[in-house]
């Protein structure tokens, strides 16, 4: 009976070939060649999207409505003054259920009660059904 042979036996034991006109690769760059491509593009994305929190919209309460309310209607007599005010507003998000909270400072330009917006004097216009805190100096006049 005949002795099985491996079918490379005879170069098994010769070193690899290697060259002087190039230097030889290294691990990471060997490695990268072999890397799995993205088959499903997009899915990384998809992931990230869905792991991003937002924040729920709160209710305001009767007597939080109505102190906003008020200063709203502060704010509107003294809108010739371009009074300066903190505004706490919720932004809903574009992609997903629920927002976030921002808070902005600059200068009341106008309130625009048909459009139901509140416009500032460095251009950025705020939904008033969005309001849920306005601050302003002016307040400590008002008597909430």
């Amino acid at each position: 009976m005949r002795e099985k042979r491996h079918p490379y036996e005879d170069i098994l034991s010769v070193p690899r070939p290697t060259t002087h006109v190039r230097p030889p690769m290294s691990r990471q760059d060997r490695a990268a060649q072999f890397a799995p491509f993205a088959a499903l593009t997009g899915h990384d994305a998809a992931i990230r999207e869905t792991a991003r929190t937002t924040q729920a919209r709160r209710q305001l309460s009767e007597d939080e409505k109505l102190i906003l309310d008020r200063k709203q209607q502060f704010l509107l007599e003294q809108v010739h003054r371009h009074p300066q005010v903190t505004v706490t507003y919720f932004q809903p998000d574009t992609r997903k259920a629920g927002g976030a909270y921002q808070v902005f400072t600059g200068h009341v330009r106008a309130l625009d009660t048909f459009r139901r917006l509140f416009r500032t004097m460095e251009g950025r216009d705020i939904p008033v059904d969005d309001i849920v805190d306005l601050e302003s100096p002016l307040f400590s006049q008002l008597k909430l």
